[in-house]
């Protein structure tokens, strides 16, 4: 016995000098390709890792109300307004109190998001729809639609998700004169770059065409003559602008007296969006020059001595 005794006493003190280590929770890091913390919202797509549960370590898409549904758990579980590491702290005591796991380590990421859609629309290079981030600005949507393209008018219409509409002057947000412009994005809203407003110019004129406008408040006859590079011979006095009726969809005819613009007897007449500015040829006049011309013509024939009669 006391053999058998003196052994048990050696086996004792062996496994007392055997220092105990508690195993260490394991850590979970996150996802490479998870993206930047920011509130989580409906629709976005959860990766969630929890120690020793397999059930659970996968991802999840919070529904259109911004709750989880999950395996073992009995109830759903609010998502939409929590940051990823507030939501780790509730799963873990939602884990505790259904009694599943004694000590859960529970990681949370966000794998995609769909709940801050920004949409920019309008006369860019490439519309398109993204997901906001914590630090997207106004300036940040233009340039992932790859810039405005050059029908772009002066102004930027951002309607947020409430509604509220704001305009912002393309030029001031470009070069950067008011930083105030530069508007932070959180989600949902509509980037709408306006297209300049465009007129039209035809009749007798050297080059007839269509031509924005980059300032519609700024657009004349005088002006709408120099970008179609002035008029031909033989124009007429009077001009005449067509312009919309908003009522009735049809076109009014204003006429516009030339001569007196450019003898700055009248002041030049404002265009509007949508104009059509039509200069008549003056034909009766062109067939006087004509025959004019061809009288000289003939009298420099006959007195060179080239014209023989019979």
């Amino acid at each position: 016995m006391n053999i058998i005794a003196s052994l048990l006493l050696a086996v004792t003190v062996g496994y007392a000098e055997v220092p105990i280590v508690p195993r260490p929770a394991p850590a979970y890091s996150q996802p490479p390709d998870a993206l930047p913390a920011q509130t989580i919202g409906p629709n976005d797509l959860i990766s969630i890792q929890v120690s020793d549960c397999p059930e659970l370590s996968r991802t999840f898409r919070v529904s259109s109300d911004g709750k989880l549904v999950l395996p073992l758990l009995d109830h759903r579980i609010v998502a939409s307004g929590l940051m990823p590491a507030e939501l780790e702290e509730r799963l873990t005591e939602e884990l505790k109190s259904a009694g599943l796991l004694v000590a859960p380590v529970v990681s949370v990421s966000v794998a995609e998001y769909r709940s801050r859609p920004v949409s920019v629309v309008g006369a860019v290079h490439h519309p398109l729809t993204f997901q906001a981030m914590s630090d997207s600005t106004l300036i940040d949507a233009l340039a992932k639609a790859e810039g405005v393209n050059p029908d772009a008018g002066s102004f930027i219409l951002v309607t947020r998700k409430d509604g509220a509409i704001q305009r912002i002057p393309l030029k001031s947000l470009m070069d950067g004169s008011d930083p105030g412009l530069n508007l932070k994005l959180v989600g949902g809203e509509e980037i709408r770059v306006q297209e300049a407003g465009k007129i039209f110019v035809t009749g007798n004129v050297i080059k007839p065409g269509v031509f924005a406008m980059q300032d519609n408040a700024d657009t004349t006859v005088l002006k709408a003559l120099a970008l179609s590079e002035g008029l031909k011979a033989y124009s007429t006095k009077l001009a005449y602008i067509y312009r919309r009726d908003p009522a009735t969809n049809k076109r009014n005819e204003i006429p516009v007296d030339l001569d007196q613009i450019m003898a700055r007897k009248s002041p030049d007449v404002e265009i509007y969006a949508d104009d059509i500015l039509y200069v008549p040829e003056n034909k009766s006049r062109k067939m006087t020059m004509n025959a004019l011309e061809r009288l000289a013509g003939f009298g420099s024939t006959t007195a060179s001595g080239v014209l023989i009669w019979h």
